[in-house]
Parts: structure tokens; sequence; C-alpha cells
């Protein structure tokens, strides 16, 4: 079936399908860190407020309840349309894997998002009609469900980047499930899950710093300001110190099981033992580097078996680059690896030894159906290496990885030292008269965004060019539609979500500028 409508797929076709998915997840990314951010704050506000019986709290709590509300509808809306893209642009990937990774999709579906409709709307229109105590469970559920949401697409995503837990079938032609647990709690999908919501807790504490100290640069809100800056800061240090724990476990297992990502993201042409950790070098953005040739990028600034540290977790560590995967290496172990061109060779026998056994199935050849099954099952793990024509194409754009990785990382650890100063001059100083940080509060809303886009950037173009990690290329997975079609509806969602998030900022500012009902100033 993939090959024949491979003869009809266009690259171009390839590439707008592309575009278009990566245009819809990365505006769908610009509202789901601040609900899962935000629903941390107005929790930790409502059970002050449950607590203490104090009024003040109440409006603290429905203040950021109001901003996470308009953040999301606007997610909600963006996901959707992102779901239905795996339908209408990459049938090939929903019927090869479909059984596996509509799974996770489902029970995210069913239970996470029923679970955050039924309690947003308790959160919003109970204030009165329930108690306290049940009203504080619903706006803490309504973030719990937020977050059990994410941990099933989160897992639906890492499946793509370590599939584990399912076996091809050769007389259905689709890949199915034979460990669910395998699938939920594959170590990749855990490490990335907790990486993912810290990082946006982080989002939604800058968010919170930025609009109280916007409101103490008005000289307005003040105690409002000052509490909300107390909950930021200490949320935005405490997820910020564990995105950087849990990066470390990301890590490690893009090191253990997508090789190729780590070398583009260190731009790391030739591996070893000992290897240091890349702080800056010269990587030309616009370029891809001679990596069969060069040895490193020039100026290249390093941490000393740094590298092997964070790969291995032994600072002696053996750490493949680029080079090494290509010609193939044997690992520490004594476990070698084969070359890209062999494995594009396997992988043309495992299409064969497909097409041969379907063949003999049809004709009732069961001693030739036989040995035609053994032969794919030999060569099944390279079943994706067959659709590659050349070893280049399974290079990833290194300039992207390796700038997306070290913007990604700079700014997180601007954002320690943000939330350090916030939470130092909060508690023990009068922050209202240090203008500058509350100024770099604000700036730093839209590089939190940046950082958290370009974590995202890596992880995706960093697997390039697999749809499915070593089992399907992008261009095996793309629908037999017209690129013009897929253009048209490009540039049609770049308006549509344009909008939306111009609606969105324009309602927050105005929410903001509004301030909150009914508080009561110190």
């Amino acid at each position: 079936m993939i090959n024949s409508l491979l003869l009809e797929i266009t690259s171009a076709s390839v590439d707008w399908a592309r575009a278009q998915f990566a245009l819809t997840a990365i505006y769908h990314w610009l509202f789901v860190p601040l609900t899962l951010g935000l629903a941390i704050v107005m929790g930790i506000a409502e059970t002050k407020y449950y607590l203490s019986k104090d009024i003040f709290w109440k409006d603290v709590a429905r203040f950021w309840q109001k901003l996470f509300g308009v953040n999301f509808a606007m997610g909600v809306a963006t996901g959707i349309i992102l779901e239905f893209e795996f339908g209408t642009n990459w049938s090939n990937y929903s019927w090869l894997v479909g059984d596996i990774f509509g799974a996770p999709l489902a029970i995210e579906g069913i239970v996470a998002f029923f679970m955050e409709s039924t309690f947003v709307a308790v959160m919003y229109f109970g204030w009165e009609k329930v108690s306290r105590g049940f009203h504080l469970a619903s706006t803490w559920l309504t973030g719990l469900g937020a977050t059990i949401s994410a941990w099933w697409i989160l897992v639906a995503n890492s499946w793509m980047q370590y599939p584990v837990g399912c076996e091809f079938n050769p007389d259905t032609m689709r890949n199915e499930m034979v460990s669910f647990f395998d699938v939920a709690l594959s170590p990749f999908a855990v490490d990335k899950f907790f990486h993912t919501v810290t990082s946006s807790w982080i989002i939604g504490a800058i968010f919170t710093v930025a609009v109280s100290s916007w409101y103490l640069l008005k000289n307005r809100e003040h105690r409002l300001a000052i509490e909300s800056i107390k909950i930021g800061a200490i949320v935005g240090l405490v997820s910020s110190l564990l995105a950087a724990h849990t990066g470390d476990g990301s890590a490690y297992q893009v090191a253990q099981v997508q090789p190729m990502k780590l070398a583009s993201m260190e731009a790391l042409y030739k591996g070893g033992t000992d290897q240091s950790l890349t702080g800056v070098a010269l990587v030309n953005p616009f370029q891809q580097p001679d990596y069969l040739n060069e040895d490193e990028p020039p100026l290249r600034i390093a941490v000393p078996y740094a590298l092997s540290f964070l790969a291995t977790h032994d600072i002696h560590g053996y750490v493949p680059g680029i080079r090494d995967i290509v010609s193939g290496y044997t690992k520490p172990d004594g476990t070698k690896e084969l070359s890209l061109e062999e494995k594009i060779q396997h992988g043309r026998v495992a299409i064969e030894s497909l097409s041969t056994y379907r063949k003999a199935k049809k004709e009732n050849n069961t001693e030739g159906a036989a040995i035609a099954l053994k032969s794919l099952k030999e060569n099944i793990p390279y079943f994706g290496y067959g659709y590659v024509k050349s070893v280049d194409q399974l290079i990833p754009y290194i300039p992207v990885c390796f700038w997306a990785f070290r913007i990604m990382v700079g700014l997180g650890c601007l954002f320690i030292l943000l939330f350090a100063l916030a939470t130092f001059f909060v508690f023990k100083k009068n922050i209202s008269d240090h203008k500058w940080l509350l100024i770099a509060s604000i700036i730093c809303v839209p590089l939190a965004y940046i950082a958290s886009e370009s974590g995202w950037i890596v992880a995706e173009m960093g697997r390039q060019p697999w749809t499915i990690q070593d089992m399907l290329p992008t261009w095996a997975a793309v629908s037999d539609v017209n690129s013009n079609s897929v253009a048209l509806t490009f540039f049609i969602f770049l308006i549509l979500f344009t909008t939306m998030l111009a609606v969105e900022i324009s309602i927050l500012l105005k929410q903001i500028k509004k301030g909150p009902e009914n508080s009561v100033n110190s």
C-alpha cells in the first residue's frame, strides 16, 4: 500500500504537510504551557483563600482564573485542528500505527478532556453555588485534568520518538500494540512529561510575575501584585530547577535511543570517550556543516567531560558523533551498531520480504511465505530505512538543532536568575523600588515562549527525517493529497491562528488593564 502511494506523492506534498503541521503545533503550544502554568498559580491562590477565609485571596484566585479561561479556550481550538491533521495529511501514518497512536489520544479525549470540561464549569460558575472545599477541589482538578491531558499527548509523541510495545503484522500491514504499559510508561515518555510540564510552569510563573510587575510600575493593585509575585517567583524558581533536572534525564534518554539527535544538538561530528559539552561554536545557521570532513565546528568553547556525563552518566563515557553513526561503530559493551548504508540495505530487504510474503500468502505458498516471514522478522528493525535513498536524508539540519538547544538552555539559566532575584527582592526588599527587575520580568514573557518553542524544535527537528524513529520517514507517512490543497489550507490556518492569537492577546491585555473585580487593596 505505502509503496504504491509513494510513486504518486511529490516532495511538495511532503513539505507542505510538514509545514502545516509545524504551524499548527507551534501555535497550539503558545496556549498550552500558559494553561498548565496558571493552573498552579490559581490553585495556590484559592488554597490560601480556603485556609485563611480572607476575601482578598478569593479575588486573587478569580483574577488569575479569568486569564486562565481566555487562554484555555484558544488551546482547545488549536488542539482539535492538530489532531484532525493526522487523518487529512498523514493518512499513511494513521493507517500504519493508528491502533497504537490512537490509544493515548482516545484516553486523553475521553478522560482528561472531559475531566477538564466538567470541573472548569464548576470553577467559573460555582463560586456561590458549591462549598468552598468543593470549589477548591474543582480548581485543582481543572489543572490536574489539563496536566493529565498533556501526559497522554506526550505519551503519543514519545512513542513516535521511541516506538515500543508494538509488533508489525504483515497480514494487516499495521503495527499493533502488544503492551499498553510499555507504551504508556516508557522511560522516554516519563522524562518528556516531567520536563515539558515543569517548563510550562515556568511560563505560567513568568506571566504571573510580569503582570504583577506591570501593576507595580503603574502603582496599581499593590497587594495583589506583591502576593502574586511571591507565588510566581517561588513556583518559577522551583520549576526552573526541576526543569534543569528533568532536562538532564531527557538528554540521557535521547543519548540512548536517538544518538543522531544528540550529535546534531552538539554539532558533534567525531565522537569518542571523554567528550566535552559545547557551550558555543561558530555553526553557520544557514548552511549544513561539512560533518564528514571537519572534526568540530570552528571557535568551539566547551566544558570538559560534560557531554559524556550527560549522555552516559560517566565522565569517560563513549558518545558517537555524526560520522560514527554514518559509518557504524562499536559500543563499549561490544555491540556493533550498523552503518547507515547497511541499515538502508536491511530496510530494503525487509520491504522486499514483506512483498514476497504477501504474494506467497495470496498464492497459498506456505513454504515461500515462511521463508519470507523469517527474513522480514530479521530485518524489521530497519524497515523504515528501506524508504531512504541516500545517507544524507538521515542527517537532521544541524544548525537548527544546535542553536535551538542553546537558546533553550541559555534562557533557562536566565530564568533561574530572574526567579532567584524576584524571590529575594519580594521577600527581603521592597521590590517596587527596583524598576529594572520589574521591567526585566515583563521582557522575559516573550523569551519564555521562545525557550519553550525552541525545546520542541530540538525534539522534532532532531529526529528528522523520521515520523516514527527508524520505522517511518516523513515522505512515507503523508497522504496522497495535492500539494496545492495543503498549501491553501496552510495559509488559511496561518491567518486563522494569527487572528486567534491577536484576539487572545487583546482580551488578556483588556482584562489585565481592567484588573481584579471587587479586589481588596492594601
